[in-house]
């Protein structure tokens, strides 16, 4: 057994090495240790996704009140999983964290709490399915970040992965019901649209 709790000729501990050793070439280069740098930054506390929510809320009315109870389910529900399941698993994090301006990580390290809460963010608070497309790849960005600074085993990143895009699948129909969004014309958001000759068309996203 190693100190992570498997075995080290298991599926985990193989993967995990594969996918480490994919991303050491890498690592000590000063543009590729900056870039992942200020992603795990970026992303650090939900940084990023409270800015994104300060700019989609800036006016009253219905994508405010969207914005709002999007970010705060994604927040609170991703933050009570994250310390639950670092608390069952208690998961020692990588011997070798890179050298890097960023916050030195102190809880256990599966799942990657970056990576959780950057998908389930990533699937509740855009509106838009070009808007979840940019959103996801952030949050895989993130989530390569946290690999590469050696702040987790990448099995606990693909594991905050999961979680966090399983949990925004779960929240947002609870959103959508909570705060429907915002009606506009055709070519604008995507809502519920007034047409010519009283028809009326709904799109779902």
């Amino acid at each position: 057994m190693t100190d992570d709790g498997v075995r080290d000729d298991g599926v985990m501990a193989r993967l995990d090495s594969l996918v480490d050793r994919a991303f050491e070439p890498l690592r000590g280069q000063p543009q590729a240790d900056r870039a992942a740098a200020g992603l795990s930054n970026l992303s650090d506390y939900g940084l990023i996704w409270v800015l994104l929510a300060l700019i989609k809320a800036r006016r009253a009315g219905p994508v405010r009140r969207r914005t709002v109870v999007a970010l705060g389910a994604a927040g609170f529900s991703s933050l009570a999983l994250s310390r639950v399941a670092k608390q069952a698993v208690e998961r020692q994090r990588p011997e070798a964290h890179l050298d890097a301006n960023v916050r030195t990580p102190s809880s256990s390290s599966f799942p990657s709490g970056h990576t959780l809460a950057a998908f389930t963010t990533a699937v509740v608070l855009p509106e838009t399915e070009a808007g979840t497309v940019a959103a996801a790849t952030f949050a895989a960005a993130v989530a390569a970040s946290r690999v590469h600074l050696r702040a987790h085993h990448p099995t606990d990143v693909i594991g905050g992965a999961v979680m966090g895009s399983l949990l925004g699948l779960i929240l947002r129909p609870v959103v959508r019901l909570i705060a429907p969004g915002t009606a506009t014309r055709r070519g604008g958001r995507r809502g519920v649209q007034g047409m010519e000759n009283g028809g009326v068309w709904l799109e779902r996203i």
